[in-house]
């Protein structure tokens, strides 16, 4: 898989997060807020979880209340990666009260989607448990986040795959069409970037016997039924590294990874996020 990782999120990639998000969501002012609340007015503001599930994102927020004000201070009552239950404090934040409600939204939109990966994420990695087999998660990530997705799938303690593009060749069904054949595919993909790991898309027995004789370095079996997939792995015997995929839930994780392969892919970890809940209050301070 990618050497590259989302362990952490450069500094410009998160300045450019909230700036677009900024640009859309507060635009030239909160008008409700400014019209309500002084200028110098000053908050309390408590996180609740209202899900039981896995933290994540927590310091993306911090730096979307320091946007709007520098001198926020916050006090997190819950580390990244930790699993919480519902009606834990997260964080207590004491700052300028416009600040804290112009930045509500943007902040637990970031958190709660992010969460919900992570949380989601952990669902899949104990359902295969004591197994060998590793959950990736895939490029079906929101536009724009992409680094936010898989971070929150590491924190949640899956593993990415490539990042982009760029980082693993992956040869698929339409590349093998256009390309003339799997062997034509690879030895394509390794002339022109030699040194760079590849995967090949497979759907049948022939295929896998097509991709271990160009060499490939990952074999996907995709779409195949259990069945199938322990023939396939039996047949590569530890000469790639395998990558079941298609359509794989919660309730299939295990029997899927139980065929003995290397990786189980999962787009729905990214692309069907179901939001874990939290709640804002605010206490006005004197």
């Amino acid at each position: 898989m990618s050497t590259e990782t989302a362990q952490s999120i450069p500094e410009e990639v998160i300045r450019r997060l909230i700036d677009q998000a900024f640009q859309e969501d507060i635009g030239n002012g909160d008008v409700t807020t400014d019209a309500i609340v002084d200028e110098y007015a000053q908050a309390e503001a408590c996180w609740k979880a209202k899900d039981e599930g896995i933290v994540a994102g927590l310091e993306i927020a911090r730096q979307v209340f320091e946007r709007l004000d520098p001198q926020l201070e916050w006090k997190p009552e819950t580390k990244e990666g930790q699993r919480v239950s519902a009606g834990s404090i997260l964080t207590v934040m004491q700052g300028a009260t416009r600040a804290l409600l112009t930045a509500e939204r943007i902040a637990l939109n970031i958190v709660q989607r992010m969460s919900g990966i992570a949380t989601r994420t952990r669902q899949y990695v104990a359902a295969v448990g004591e197994l060998d087999t590793v959950i990736l998660d895939t490029r079906k990530t929101a536009p724009g986040l992409r680094l936010l997705d898989k971070y929150a799938v590491k924190t949640g303690g899956g593993q990415n795959h490539r990042m982009g593009l760029y980082d693993l060749a992956m040869i698929k069904d339409n590349h093998i069409i256009a390309a003339g054949g799997i062997a034509e595919a690879v030895e394509k993909v390794r002339r022109y970037a030699p040194g760079l790991d590849v995967e090949v898309e497979t759907t049948t027995l022939r295929q896998v016997e097509e991709a271990l004789g160009a060499e490939a370095d990952i074999i996907m079996l995709d779409n195949m039924s259990n069945k199938l997939m322990q023939k396939a792995v039996k047949k590569i015997n530890g000469r790639a590294k395998t990558e079941a995929s298609g359509n794989i839930t919660l309730h299939t994780v295990r029997e899927v990874a139980e065929t003995g392969v290397d990786y189980v892919s999962v787009g729905a970890l990214t692309h069907s996020v179901e939001a874990f809940d939290i709640s804002q209050t605010l206490q006005q301070l004197k």
